[in-house]
C-alpha cells in the first residue's frame, strides 16, 4: 500500500537556522531563558523558511467516526454520543467549540464514518466512507480501499482548508471507542505489550479495563504485525484516524504548521510518521495526555509536548489550548526587542569579548 503523489520537503536549512538562532540570542534576555518557546519559534521559522513568521487563518479539524469494537462490551458510553457530539460541535458547543471561539481558531468537523446521516452544514465535511469501522477482533477494521479513501479524504480536506489561506492547522477527533484502535496501533508500532498501552478512556471500570486489554491482546495476536504501516492501519485503525493521518501528511506537504492533540490524534500522527518521518518537522505536540499510552507515543516519536494539564478529553482541545502559546512564540520572534535596539547591557557579547 502506498500513498500516491505525496512529497514532503525537509524544513532544515543550516544557514537559516543559524540566523534564527542568532536573532533569538540577541533578544533582551539571558541565552535560552525562554526554553521550549525559543525552539518552537525557530521551528516555525524553518517551516516558513523565513526570519519572520505569520500565522494565517488558524483552523481546527475535528474528525469523527464510530467503532464496532465496542460491541465487545467495555465502552463507557453508547455510540450515539458520537453523532450527538458532532452536532454539538457544529453548534459551537463542547470544549472544542468553546476553546476555538476563545483562541480564534475556525472549527471544521468531518464525518469520516459516523453511524448517522448529517444534514449539510457549512462547517461539516461529509466524507463518510462507511458507518463505522468493523470489529477488528474478528476482521480488519477497514478494507484496503476504505482505508485509502479515508486517507485521501483527509488530504482533500486539508487542501481545501489551505486554499482559504490557512497555514496552521490543528487536528482533533470524536468517536466512542477510539482509544481501542489507538492503543492497538501503539502496541503494534512500538512492539509494546498491550497492557501498557491501554487506559481508562472516557472513564471505564477496572473490570471493563481488564476486558479491554484482553480483547485488544487477542486482536493483535489474531492479525499479527505487518511491516507496512498502512496495513496495520487497516487492521486496527479507525476511519477518523486514517483521515487525520492523511490530513497531517498533506499539511506537511503544503508546509503548514500542524498542532497535534492527544492520544488518538497522536496515534494518527504515528501512522503519518511511519509513512514519512519528515512530517515531524512540521508538528507541534500540544500536550501530554493523562491516557497512559500517550507518554509512550511521545517517547517513540521523540516529541516534546508543550503543555501538561492532565487532559484526556480529545476533540482537539489540547491543540486549541496550545495555539495562544504558539502565537506568543511568533510575537517573541518577530517583535521582542534586541540588545542592539535598546540600551540593555548584553551579557553574552561582553563575555564573548572578554574571552577573545
Amino acid at each position: 500500500m502506498k500513498i500516491s503523489n505525496l512529497v514532503i520537503e525537509t524544513t532544515e536549512n543550516k544557514e537559516l537556522r543559524e540566523t534564527l538562532q542568532y536573532n533569538m540570542d540577541q533578544k533582551t534576555k539571558p541565552l535560552g531563558s525562554l526554553g521550549q518557546m525559543e525552539r518552537i519559534a525557530i521551528q516555525l521559522g524553518l517551516i516558513q523558511q523565513s526570519t519572520t513568521v505569520e500565522l494565517i487563518k488558524p483552523t481546527m479539524l475535528t474528525v469523527a467516526a464510530d467503532h464496532e469494537i465496542i460491541e465487545e462490551g467495555f465502552a463507557s458510553a453508547p455510540k450515539e454520543v458520537t453523532w450527538q457530539q458532532v452536532l454539538n460541535f457544529l453548534n459551537g458547543g463542547g470544549a472544542i467549540g468553546a476553546f476555538c471561539t476563545k483562541v480564534g481558531m475556525k472549527l471544521k468537523v468531518a464525518d469520516a464514518g459516523v453511524d448517522y446521516d448529517f444534514e449539510p452544514h457549512p462547517d461539516l465535511y461529509r466524507v463518510k466512507v462507511r458507518r463505522g469501522t468493523r470489529n477488528f477482533l474478528h476482521e480488519p477494521a477497514m478494507r484496503e480501499e476504505e482505508c485509502m479513501q479515508a486517507i485521501e479524504n483527509g488530504r482533500t480536506i486539508v487542501r481545501d482548508i489551505a486554499a482559504t489561506g490557512c497555514n496552521v492547522i490543528g487536528f482533533g477527533e470524536m468517536g466512542i471507542g477510539n482509544t481501542s484502535p489507538a492503543s492497538a496501533l501503539l502496541s503494534v508500532f512500538t512492539k509494546t505489550d498491550i497492557a501498557s498501552c491501554v487506559g481508562m478512556g472516557a472513564g471505564i471500570s477496572d473490570g471493563a479495563l481488564s476486558l479491554k486489554c484482553e480483547v485488544l491482546k487477542k486482536a493483535v495476536a489474531f492479525h499479527g504485525i505487518s511491516s507496512c504501516p498502512l496495513t496495520n492501519l487497516c487492521r486496527f485503525g479507525g476511519l477518523e484516524i486514517a483521515t487525520i493521518a492523511g490530513g497531517m501528511l498533506q499539511a506537511a506537504s503544503l508546509r503548514m504548521t500542524i498542532l497535534v492533540d492527544g492520544f488518538i490524534t497522536s496515534s494518527a500522527f504515528m501512522v503519518a510518521f511511519e509513512v514519512n518521518p519528515l512530517v515531524k518537522e512540521y508538528a507541534i505536540f500540544a500536550h501530554s495526555s493523562m491516557e497512559p499510552g500517550h507518554a509512550k507515543m511521545l517517547e517513540y516519536l521523540g516529541a516534546e509536548p508543550v503543555l501538561n494539564l492532565d487532559l484526556r478529553l480529545g476533540e482537539g482541545s489540547g491543540a486549541a489550548l496550545v495555539y495562544p502559546v504558539v502565537e506568543v512564540c511568533v510575537a517573541m520572534l518577530n517583535h521582542m526587542t534586541s540588545f542592539a535596539e535598546t540600551k540593555v547591557f548584553n551579557v553574552t557579547d561582553a563575555r564573548q569579548s572578554g574571552e577573545q
